[in-house]
Parts: C-alpha cells; sequence; structure tokens
C-alpha cells in the first residue's frame, strides 16, 4: 500500500525546528519534501552540536527522507529557477518573518499566480497580522504570552522555563500539519490552493483550556502553585525518593488515590488531601523518602494507582516497553553512519515503508533547479 502522501509535493523554505518537524511527518507520511536551503551554509541547524556525519544529529533526525536545494532567495534569477518546482507543488511552507517571501518575489500572491492549486503555509510566532507580528520570539516567549508560563513554577517561585520546545510544536508543528492536511482534502473537493496563516502564540492558547474554562465561566483565574495541575493537592505531583530520584503521582481520581495511600501507608486522617492539603503533601513527601525509587517501583508494580518514576531521557531511550512499540526500530543514514530516527506520532499503518533513510546533504538535489544560465 503506498503512504497517503504519496505523489505530495512540499517545498520547505522553514528551518530550525517548528518547520522542519512539521515537513518531516508530511515526509513520513509519503510526501516528497525539498528543502530549500541557503546557499553556502544551509540551514542553521545543521551546524549544531553533537554531529554525526557532515552535520549536526538534531539536522539529521529533523530532515531524514527530504530532499535539498541550496538556493540564493536573494538572487534576481531565484524565482525564475525555483518556478518548475513552484509550478508542480502542492504545498509550501515557509518561516521567514511577515513581509520577507513578499520581498523576496515568493508572497502568496505572486506563487498563487504561478500555481493557484498550491497550499501555502506561513508559520511564525504571532502571526502575519496584529501588532506582534514583526515581533522575534521563542518558545518560551510565546508561552509567556499566551499566559501558560505563569502556572509554571520554579524552585525560587520564577516562572521555570518547560523542558521541551511545547509552543513550537503544540502551537506550530501540528497545527501546521492539521492544518496542510485539512487543506488538501478541500483541495480535493475544490481544486482550489490556499494561504495558512500558522501563529504558534495563538495555537498555544487553547492547551490552557482548563484555566479559560474557570476564568470565563467563574472569574476564578488559576494562580501559579494553586491548583490540581499546578501542585496544589498531594495526589498529582512529584516527591522525592531516598536515593534523590523522583516519584510522579497522578492520582487524580479517588479510586487511583485510595490505593496510592494503600500502599504507602498514609494514615486516615491525611488521607483528604483537598481539606489538609499541606499536611498531606509533607506527609507524603516523608514516607517516599523513607525508601529508593527501586522500592516504590516494586511496590507500585500491578497497582492502578497512575504512578511513576521519574525516568531520565536516557533511560527513556532505552526503555523495553517502549522498544516493544517499535518507536526506535527506524534508522537514519548519516553519510557512512547510523543512528536511531525520530519517533514520530504517524500510525505505522499510514507511514513510508522504508525504515531506513538518509539525511540530504546540502545541495544534493539543485538539478532539479531550472538553468538560467547564472
Amino acid at each position: 500500500m503506498l503512504a497517503p502522501l504519496n505523489g505530495v509535493t512540499v517545498l520547505d523554505f522553514s528551518t530550525l525546528l517548528p518547520g522542519p518537524f512539521a515537513t518531516l511527518l508530511l515526509a513520513e507520511a509519503g510526501a516528497e519534501v525539498i528543502k530549500i536551503e541557503r546557499a553556502g551554509s544551509g540551514d542553521d541547524m545543521r551546524n549544531r552540536e553533537p554531529r554525526v556525519g557532515p552535520d549536526s544529529a538534531s539536522f539529521a533526525l529533523l530532515n531524514r527522507g527530504k530532499r535539498s536545494i541550496a538556493i540564493d532567495l536573494k538572487d534576481p534569477a531565484a524565482v525564475e529557477r525555483l518556478r518548475p518546482l513552484i509550478e508542480t507543488a502542492d504545498v509550501l511552507v515557509e518561516q521567514f518573518r511577515p513581509g520577507v517571501m513578499q520581498r523576496l518575489g515568493l508572497g502568496y500572491k505572486a506563487v498563487k499566480a504561478i500555481n493557484p492549486r498550491l497550499i501555502y503555509c506561513s508559520l511564525t510566532g504571532y502571526g502575519q497580522t496584529g501588532s506582534r507580528a514583526a515581533l522575534a520570539g521563542h518558545d518560551i516567549n510565546y508561552l509567556a504570552d499566551a499566559g501558560l508560563l505563569s502556572l509554571v513554577s520554579g524552585t525560587d517561585g520564577t516562572p521555570a522555563p518547560i523542558p521541551v520546545p511545547l509552543a513550537d510544536i503544540a502551537g506550530g508543528s501540528y497545527p501546521l500539519v492539521i492544518n496542510v492536511l485539512l487543506a488538501l482534502l478541500r483541495r480535493a473537493n475544490t481544486g482550489k490552493g490556499c494561504f495558512i496563516d500558522v501563529a504558534m502564540t495563538d495555537n498555544v492558547v487553547c492547551l490552557g483550556y482548563w484555566a479559560l474554562a474557570r476564568g470565563w465561566a467563574a472569574q476564578q483565574w488559576p494562580k501559579m502553585d494553586g491548583e490540581v495541575l499546578t501542585g496544589a493537592l498531594a495526589r498529582y505531583r512529584s516527591y522525592r525518593t531516598g536515593d534523590g530520584r523522583f516519584v510522579a503521582v497522578g492520582a487524580l481520581e479517588e479510586k487511583f488515590w485510595s490505593e496510592f495511600c494503600d500502599i504507602i501507608g498514609l494514615p486516615a486522617q491525611l488521607r483528604n488531601d483537598r481539606r489538609t492539603p499541606e499536611q498531606t503533601i509533607r506527609a507524603v513527601a516523608e514516607i517516599l523518602a523513607t525508601q529508593d525509587a527501586a522500592h516504590w517501583e516494586r511496590a507500585f508494580a500491578g497497582r492502578d494507582i497512575c504512578c511513576s518514576i521519574v525516568r531520565t531521557m536516557e533511560e527513556a531511550a532505552a526503555d523495553p516497553a517502549l522498544g516493544a512499540r517499535g518507536l526506535f526500530d527506524r534508522r537514519i543514514l548519516a553519510g557512512a553512519l547510523s543512528i536511531t530516527a525520530l519517533p514520530v506520532p504517524v500510525a505505522d499503518v499510514l507511514r513510508d515503508k522504508r525504515n531506513v533513510r538518509e539525511v540530504p546533504a546540502l545541495g544534493e538535489a539543485n538539478a532539479m533547479l531550472a538553468a538560467t544560465g547564472l
């Protein structure tokens, strides 16, 4: 069976993380993704450390199975050289600040005149319009502007950076893929392409649905460390074990919480963590600190309590349970080297069947460009 996006061509002008991760998902579903990179140096992600082969490991993970064209987009001949690709492409993804593609002669109106069936996606932090459109930003800024960072406390009470690029992926990559797929479905019925404005800040606001529900409905706007999901109750937080590791307790429902309390031997008078939150938190912390993580892992094994030992990334990458699900079966060829491919949220039945795919060398597909004599 062919992958569902077999025959779909994507021109990818994006760099670093959110755009390339989105187009990786499209490539894994069968699309031909052609990276349009800066002549000479390419995507900035190529030059990060550590390296695998000539490029960074991060670049290899995000760009497996794509093609690469190296071109100076400021060259007056660039648009004409790209024209044959634009004429036949299905999707274009760009990640510049608003106005940059227009100045290069590659804005939506110009490209639509060449190919009205093209689905054109602009991915930015703040969108193509509005008072923040021209602002630079990174993940922490988008989360701050969306209100989410105000709910995450560090050890000294200041907002703590979230240890994953949440806005880039959940606000950028995933919405871009969703909208591309929807646009392809619509085009199948109408024959028309469209312009898609993907704003990472806009798209992470919905992740605070519970906070918005409380605020809009009851004017009970949440505060840092004061809510169920931010550590206010004993039943949903992390605790240090006797060997300095941590247990993540997610026993929100009463049946899970009751079972957890039975296992650790929490006194009955402290089990109502809504009535005595601080005392219960202290008591649970004291009990869990009496034994090492291995003890608690054995105690929790096979019990229905929503508790986990906090694993390191190294442990997660070697976890037999994840390995048995096939997360780490696919490989990347980077020159003469091979590394594990990035697990992606595309079901196996919908993925390209090639288990091993290469990292594109900078400009390896330049023969696809139209010759101009320059």
